[in-house]
C-alpha cells in the first residue's frame, strides 16, 4: 500500500536538506554577530582614546593649578581628606 523505502529516502533528503538550512542560518548568523562585536569594540576604543584625551587635559590642568597655587591645593586636600574620614567613620 504505502511504499516505505521511498518515503524513508525522501525523508532522508529532507533532513539533509534542513541539516544543510540549518547551517548556512547558523553560519550567517554568526558572522553578522561578529560583525556587530567588531563595530561595536571599534566605537568603545574610539571613546576610550577621546576619554584618554579628556583625562590627559584635565591632569594637565590640575598639575598647573597646583604648581600656580600650592598652599590651596595643600589646604584642599587636607580638607577632602577631613571630609573623607568623617564619613568613613560613619559607615
Amino acid at each position: 500500500m504505502f511504499d516505505t523505502a521511498s518515503m524513508s529516502d525522501e525523508l532522508r533528503a529532507l533532513k539533509i536538506d534542513v541539516t544543510r538550512l540549518l547551517s548556512t542560518a547558523g553560519e550567517e548568523t554568526i558572522e553578522t554577530s561578529k560583525d556587530r562585536a567588531e563595530a561595536l569594540a571599534d566605537q568603545i576604543k574610539a571613546m576610550l582614546a577621546e576619554l584618554g584625551e579628556t583625562v590627559s587635559e584635565e591632569q594637565d590642568q590640575l598639575h598647573d593649578f597646583m604648581t600656580e597655587r600650592p598652599v590651596a591645593s595643600l589646604a584642599s586636600a587636607f580638607a577632602l581628606g577631613v571630609v573623607v574620614g568623617f564619613m568613613l567613620r560613619r559607615h
